[in-house]
């Protein structure tokens, strides 16, 4: 398949949020129905660039594997259908939960990273369903349960966030800024 391409974005090699990071810094060059591809090693990057694009209004065309690296399309749409970015207002910090985490148990935390990353290092007791899997997978939770969502950096936690209080959820909480910084203990495969 080709396609016509007026930015490519090199992330390789980078994980998340970088790709993301550099995706908005190219798009915001690119006039509107002109089409960026981001090429990235990080299998997040796949459910992380379509989740992003969804949240900002431009359209994600598909992704394109090959030797490895994900080439991700996605066109600039016009100014009237951009959302502004939004951070989910719902945040507790590392040190909050892992003071929750000492406490009594029944805490629920749903860590949305990719399986690799899930299994060298994450909370006890957490679940795993990565951000890409979670439209499918929303049924094996229940909307009546305080969630506390983590990844490596808050942004795809983020993202599941919008995502569950759009489906009804309504104890959620983002916890920032996730595993890249946490301190305490973690389990290990």
């Amino acid at each position: 398949m080709n396609i016509k391409v007026d930015q490519a974005v090199d992330a390789k090699g980078l994980a998340c949020p970088m790709p993301i990071i550099r995706t908005k810094k190219a798009i915001n060059e690119l006039n509107a129905g002109q089409v960026l591809e981001i090429q990235a090693t990080d299998k997040g990057s796949v459910a992380d660039i379509q989740a992003w694009a969804k949240s900002t209004g431009h359209q994600f065309l598909g992704t394109q594997v090959e030797d490895d690296v994900y080439r991700h399309y996605v066109r600039k749409s016009e100014s009237g259908e951009i959302k502004e970015e939004i951070t989910f207002p719902h945040a507790i910090n590392n040190e909050e939960l892992e003071k929750l985490l000492e406490g009594s148990g029944g805490i629920h935390i749903l860590d949305v990273r990719e399986p690799a990353e899930f299994a060298f290092g994450r909370l006890k007791g957490s679940i795993n369903i990565p951000l890409g899997d979670l439209e499918q997978r929303v049924g094996e939770l229940n909307p009546e349960d305080e969630i506390y969502l983590i990844c490596r950096t808050g942004y795809r936690s983020s993202m599941a966030a919008h995502f569950l209080t759009e489906q009804g959820f309504k104890q959620i909480k983002n916890v920032v800024p996730g595993m890249s910084q946490w301190t305490g203990s973690v389990e290990r495969n």
